[in-house]
């Protein structure tokens, strides 16, 4: 299915159908790897479980598990996506496809977490050692620390705190040795979620 009739089958979903929908397409495409040790679907379901863990509420939940969506829609049946060759804009992607679908308390989180990477770099030097060697690259193609103006507007926005939430367990959320996580468990906080 392509990308086009994924979104125009969400958008005419009910609920439980938007939920079918989006867990399918994460068990199909999520065997990437993207220079990662996890693939694209370990990856979510850590990081959705580290939000439960930290009892966040189910629209945090919902951004942890799609977060990294956009890198999976960036995929190109000719030329495959490689986000640490090339910034894939994936955060921008997944907001456009997810919009309508969820509310800003999911898509912002989203939106802002390659911003919260930078963030966190930039007043945190040391922040920068502890990303893994995939995510520093992508932390140079993405723009690299961030200015004065840069902080100022990113920790104006409303939904900065919760970004950086985000990008905390989307650091954490790359541990190969932790034991299947079922994606199913999260299908309450997608569904409590949805628009």
């Amino acid at each position: 299915m392509s990308t086009k009739n994924l979104r125009h089958q969400l958008l005419s979903a009910t609920k439980p159908g938007r939920v079918d929908l989006l867990f399918d397409y994460l068990r199909t495409h999520g065997d990437k790897h993207y220079e990662e040790e996890v693939t694209q679907m370990q990856h979510a379901v850590q990081c959705a479980a580290l939000a439960t863990r930290s009892q966040q509420p189910a629209t945090l939940v919902a951004a942890a598990l799609f977060h990294d969506i956009g890198h999976m829609l960036a995929d190109d049946p000719v030329e495959a996506n490689h986000p640490t060759l090339k910034d894939d804009q994936h955060e921008a992607i997944a907001v456009a496809y997810l919009k309508d679908i969820f509310p800003e308390a999911v898509l912002q989180p989203i939106r802002l977490h390659v911003a919260a990477k930078r963030y966190m770099c930039t007043l945190e030097p040391e922040y920068f050692d502890q990303l893994s060697e995939a995510s520093q690259k992508s932390f140079r193609l993405q723009g690299g620390p961030m200015s004065e103006q840069e902080i100022d507007d990113f920790e104006q926005h409303a939904f900065h705190k919760a970004a950086v939430k985000l990008r905390g367990w989307d650091d954490q959320a790359k541990d190969v040795n932790i034991e299947h996580l079922e994606i199913n468990a999260y299908r309450s906080s997608v569904l409590e979620s949805l628009c």
